[in-house]
């Protein structure tokens, strides 16, 4: 992601998160220890938020995007990753960028992450409200995937992957 896309989504990431620093750390060894080939089961309101967004994509002359297994699958560590150090970031991007450069032959990898949204059509308005957010929905991708994980108080971490490749 460019330099000058990346502040803004910071910003709004930043914006966007309710929750403090946490103590607990991990290291990025720990970020990647799901299996690739077994992604987990798609929840529904995954499901809502890929629709919302393809939807989105061909109304607005933009081709729609297949869902992939491995970016589930990657998604997903770092949904759980956020959850657990109890704070919305982009940390370890470039080892999600790099598994899925090795894994899915991607080219290009990019991401939206959010935080505390309780529906898909929410979570959906607010990174099309965002231009940085927007700018990855409108993309040019080939496939996408998101992981909705929710902590003991019912919040919800979001990680949309997009990858073209």
């Amino acid at each position: 992601m460019k330099v000058s896309t990346l502040m803004p989504v910071l910003a709004i990431c930043a914006l966007l998160s309710f929750t403090s620093c946490s103590t607990e750390s991990m290291n990025e060894e720990e970020v990647l220890t799901i299996d690739l080939a077994t992604p987990p089961q798609a929840k529904p309101l995954e499901i809502e938020v890929l629709e919302l967004i393809n939807n989105y994509r061909i109304s607005n002359g933009f081709s729609a995007l297949s869902n992939n297994g491995t970016v589930k699958a990657v998604a997903y560590t770092h949904s759980d990753y956020m959850r657990i150090s109890n704070e919305v970031s982009h940390h370890n991007f470039y080892v999600r960028k790099q598994s899925l450069q090795e894994n899915e032959n991607a080219q290009v990898v990019s991401e939206n992450v959010a935080f505390g949204y309780t529906n898909a059509q929410s979570v959906v308005n607010a990174w099309i409200n965002s231009p940085g957010h927007r700018s990855n929905i409108e993309g040019d991708f080939t496939h996408f995937d998101i992981s909705a994980e929710q902590d003991e108080n019912g919040d919800w971490y979001y990680t949309n992957i997009f990858i073209k490749r």
